[in-house]
């Protein structure tokens, strides 16, 4: 163990906030006495390397500059070691940063919260979600939040996250109910019809919204949010009350709270912390402990 500190940054991160966030954040952590190295991959998979070589050659911690997406990538090069894990959101949604109760979109705090932290010798362990070789930190979507998420990602136009707002509403139009098959700790399986159903880890995704509203990091458990059958006009009035959690509350959902789950349906893409998993099925499981973050103090 080195008393350098890795910078894992994405430039293009929140409109290129990311790359604007790191110079500050290096100075933060410079006026703190460490040593800064900066890893920019030319791609994620060139990133992900080089993060991986920097925790493998002991550095003292890495620190994921941008949103959701770099610290997703980030969890793939520290989980379940011993490296601890700092947080700069300088992204677009932040939801591991909100959930783990870090700063948003202010890099220098950020980074003097890690800092901190480092010279204090104080880190947070927190769970992990995993699905087969694959950590994440917030939720496992699955349904109809995926669907638009693979419709967005074909779309070329519009730009920025307002395809995906398009995609919604042509996901709306043809949406039709999902004949999911659940099986919940290893117990019998389940059929439901469903809208979505959504795996916490953490409590929100896609920039606030409280799908899995009480879900707790380091509880050892994952809070499964289903959202059952539901017609278009039902669907319009439960997605608002989404970002304050109060969908929760609604006849049509129903929430489990299991250590391990297995997900079956077809025709549909898993996503977690954003990112694509692949097809259905899935086993996802929580790894408690699986991070040590660099937190504020308490």
């Amino acid at each position: 163990m080195t008393s350098e500190i890795t910078l894992f940054v994405n430039p293009a991160a929140g409109r290129g906030r990311a790359g604007q966030a790191a110079l500050p954040a290096a100075e933060a952590l410079q006026a703190a006495g460490f040593t800064v190295r900066t890893v920019v991959g030319s791609d994620a998979q060139d990133g992900l390397e080089q993060a991986r070589k920097a925790v493998g050659e002991g550095t003292r911690a890495l620190i994921a500059v941008g949103g959701d997406g770099m610290v997703s990538l980030a969890l793939q090069a520290v989980g379940g070691t011993d490296v601890p894990l700092g947080v700069v959101a300088a992204g677009t949604g932040n939801d591991f940063a909100r959930a783990a109760g870090l700063p948003v979109r202010d890099p220098a705090a950020g980074a003097r919260i890690a800092a901190e932290a480092l010279t204090a010798g104080r880190t947070r362990a927190i769970d992990l979600g995993q699905a087969g070789d694959r950590w994440f930190g917030t939720v496992l979507a699955s349904g109809f939040d995926s669907r638009v998420n693979d419709r967005g990602n074909r779309m070329k136009w519009p730009a920025g996250r307002f395809k995906y707002d398009v995609a919604m509403v042509a996901e709306l139009a043809a949406f039709r109910p999902i004949p999911y098959r659940l099986r919940l700790d290893g117990g019998a399986v389940q059929e439901v019809e469903a809208t979505l159903v959504a795996v916490g880890n953490g409590s929100s995704y896609g920039g606030g919204m409280r799908i899995c509203a009480d879900a707790a990091m380091d509880d050892g458990l994952f809070d499964v949010t289903v959202v059952g059958e539901c017609s278009r006009t039902e669907l319009l009035k439960v997605f608002p009350k989404v970002y304050k959690g109060t969908h929760l509350g609604h006849p049509a959902v129903t929430v489990h709270r299991v250590s391990e789950i297995t997900l079956e349906a077809p025709g549909i893409t898993g996503y977690a912390d954003g990112e694509p998993l692949g097809p259905l099925p899935l086993t996802a499981r929580v790894v408690p402990g699986a991070v040590r973050i660099l937190s504020p103090s308490p």
